[in-house]
């Protein structure tokens, strides 16, 4: 089976936060934070499995601190774990202030890929070798996450089965 080590899906996006880019509290919008944060983590998914990837789940993404105009952010993502078909990948936002220049994480967030072959049917992805201290817990407590994601998933399949697709203006 191929293989592959997290540090070579490893990637990086840097980003200066402007006035546009910010709410009525004056910190980053969300919104633009996760398109960030899918964007950077379906590149690790694709250089880890050299293929086309889709995007199966975002699991979490957890505002940590404010994100400002005063600041900037850096985004490092990387594949943490495998399935048969799809990769876990761990995203983590470091905001640093460009005039003091201290440095937080702000966000974190677990999403993940699946690979398609040329019909678009599921393939089987390389395995994940871990090195780091960060990237071996990650590991580690990846099958937890796996299973929650497992759960959630049934949940809301039922979920979606009470749900009314008919539009409200009819």
């Amino acid at each position: 089976m191929e293989q592959r080590y997290s540090r070579e899906s490893r990637c990086y996006k840097t980003s200066r936060v402007f006035p546009t880019d910010v709410n009525n509290h004056n910190t980053l919008f969300g919104g633009k934070l996760m398109q960030f944060i899918d964007d950077i983590a379906s590149i690790a998914a694709t250089k880890h499995c050299r293929r086309t990837v889709v995007t199966a789940s975002t699991d979490s993404v957890d505002f940590l601190q404010p994100i400002r105009p005063t600041d900037y952010v850096s985004l490092e993502s990387y594949v943490t774990w495998n399935g048969r078909t799809s990769v876990e990948v761990f995203v983590k936002v470091i905001k640093e202030d460009l005039l003091s220049g201290e440095r937080k994480v702000a966000a974190t967030s677990f999403l993940t890929f699946v690979a398609l072959d040329e019909n678009n049917k599921p393939i089987p992805v390389p395995r994940v070798i871990p090195e780091s201290e960060e990237e071996l817990k990650l590991f580690e407590t990846a099958p937890q996450r796996s299973e929650m994601r497992r759960q959630r998933r049934e949940e809301s399949k039922k979920f979606a089965g009470y749900l009314t697709v008919t539009p409200p203006w009819i």
